[in-house]
Parts: C-alpha cells; structure tokens; sequence
C-alpha cells in the first residue's frame, strides 16, 4: 500500500450562541467566501422558524435530523482485476455527521423560491421526521450499499 498523507484533524469552534461544536460546524461548512455572520444568521433564523412551527426547540430538532440522516454504511470503489466493484463499507463517528451536513446542505440548495433559512428550516423539519431530499440520499445509500452486499469481502 502506498502511504498517504498525514491528516491533522481541525478543531472545530463552538457556535456563540448555544456553545455546540455540532453547530459550528454546520455553520463553517454552510458559510459562503468566509461570511460567518451571515451563515450565523441564516442557521439562527432556520432555528427560530423550526421553533414557531414546531413548538419545539430549533436546536433539538436539528440534531435529531443530523442523527436520522447519518449514514451507517457507504460505498466504496476497489479495483479488483480490471474491474471496479462498489464495495460497501461501514462508516465511522466523523465521516457520519459529514456526510450527513453535507447532504442537508445540498438538499436545501437544491431548493429554489425561498429564503435560505426557511428551506434550512423545512428540510431540518423534514429529516427529523424521517421524510425529505437528505433523507431520500441516505435511503438511497443504504439501498445501493445492501444491492451490493456480495463485494462486501473486498473490504
């Protein structure tokens, strides 16, 4: 195997308002040319939306939709004998939450005719509901990864 590069792993900052890492992160990765004051207010918006819509507390609905859209397995691509296979492989702690911003993120950008956070907050709604675009990727991951289960000794 060839060896690879060392990875320094960043420490994320904690988000002013509520203190959670898992906010600060939500926000670097939602912030757009190094604007954090707008990706504040943005995350914060879509929070207090949740709020008035679900009489529930933005911040745990958001967590429970980072929880739900999370993935358990993903797949990978090996080069076996001339042939690429799709292997699936289980994912680990970091790359859950990740893949699982990263696809609310792509899902709300998908959106069109709205406000940032009000698609942020329908699509947080949604993914803690088990329903929506995030949620329909992971499905769709899982779906692929399970299709593919006779690679699975090419991990």
């Amino acid at each position: 195997m060839p060896r690879r590069k060392r990875i320094f792993v960043k420490q994320t900052k904690p988000d002013p308002k509520y203190s959670n890492v898992l906010v600060g992160k939500f926000m670097t990765n939602i912030m757009k040319d190094g604007k954090r004051t707008i990706a504040e207010k943005i995350v914060y918006d879509a929070f207090d939306i949740i709020h008035e819509r679900t009489k529930k507390g933005g911040l745990n609905i958001f967590e429970q939709a980072i929880k739900n859209v999370s993935p358990l397995v993903e797949l990978k691509s090996r080069r076996v004998g001339g042939a690429n296979y799709q292997v699936p492989v289980p994912v680990t702690g970091e790359r859950r939450t990740t893949l699982a911003i990263r696809w609310i993120k792509n899902a709300v950008n998908t959106k069109k005719g709205k406000k940032m956070a009000e698609k942020l907050a329908d699509e947080l709604i949604e993914a803690s509901n088990k329903t929506g675009a995030a949620m329909k990727k992971r499905e769709d991951v899982h779906r692929m990864a399970d299709a593919n289960k006779a690679f699975a000794h090419f991990a």
